[in-house]
């Protein structure tokens, strides 16, 4: 049985909880650049292609903002195709008045905001895959620097604000956890990510195919957060594609070794949570 996840498994969509589904609507179209693809109901998808949803949310009114001691979402994060996207972004947010964090990480430059209920958003570019480096122990080589904000405004200011290119993915996902130990053997040992570097004691990076990551695992929220309330704004799910029905039927073999609960929605769609209620749905791409 293979133990290491199909080395082209990649973030899908995320889809949120919210309060109010205009409000966040009219938020990720205007904010972020998103593009409304559907709306029925409760629930809206937003696009940046015009066809595929990188983001889906899930509106009730009754819902309460999560609290930020508990495990769950950290935020997720927007790859954009290239450095000139991303000082495109900036100047949206700063034309909107948005406060934005930021942190150059030597592998991409990115920048952090929060949405109308709190759930937290990166919007980043990578770096050149052939610059990134790596420590004695094989371990990619990741900091927080500042971002050069002149830098990016000066490599945009010839370029016209279109919305996210149509190029634009979720590259990441980053979670709070209780235990960083239960979350590895969950995300790496069952799930089959490999560790691509730690950040100190209380925080682990893992991807599929040498990616710098693709799920960040963190105890921020501090030892033993408990899952989100089931009332609570923040992430419903995440998905993760894998490329063929034989690479989902691997991931299910180490799950049912495992003894954890899933469900199997059809051939093409697998639904598991993790140790702190976090749920993970493994698709086969194009499903």
């Amino acid at each position: 049985m293979a133990q290491i996840i199909h080395p082209q498994a990649e973030i899908g969509l995320v889809r949120l909880k919210v309060q109010n589904l205009e409000r966040s609507i009219t938020f990720y179209e205007e904010v972020i650049g998103l593009k409304l693809l559907g709306q029925e109901g409760n629930v809206a998808e937003l696009a940046a292609d015009g066809r595929h949803a990188l983001v889906v949310l899930e509106a009730n009114a009754d819902y309460r903002i999560s609290e930020s001691r508990s495990s769950g979402l950290y935020h997720f994060a927007i790859l954009l195709p290239d450095r000139v996207s991303l000082g495109l972004a900036l100047r949206n947010l700063a034309k909107h008045n948005i406060s934005v964090g930021q942190g150059d990480h030597l592998v991409s430059e990115a920048l952090y905001l929060n949405d109308p209920d709190n759930n937290g958003i990166e919007i980043y570019a990578d770096r050149p895959r052939e610059t990134w480096q790596r420590s004695a122990n094989g371990e990619y080589v990741m900091t927080t620097d500042p971002v050069d904000i002149e830098g990016l405004l000066h490599i945009s200011e010839q370029a016209q604000w279109q919305g996210l290119p149509a190029e634009t993915v979720i590259g990441h996902v980053h979670f709070h956890v209780g235990n960083l130990q239960q979350a590895k053997r969950f995300y790496c040992d069952v799930l089959g990510f490999e560790i691509t570097a730690h950040y100190g004691s209380a925080a682990l990076f893992i991807s599929a195919g040498g990616y710098h990551h693709h799920i960040g695992l963190n105890t921020w929220a501090g030892v033993g957060a408990p899952p989100a309330a089931a009332d609570a704004t923040g992430l419903a799910y995440y998905t993760v594609t894998l490329p063929d029905q034989q690479a989902l039927a691997e991931v299910e073999a180490r799950i049912s070794e495992s003894g954890i609960a899933y469900e199997r929605e059809d051939d093409d769609a697998i639904n598991v949570s993790d140790p702190f209620g976090i749920q993970t749905r493994l698709i086969v791409k194009g499903y």
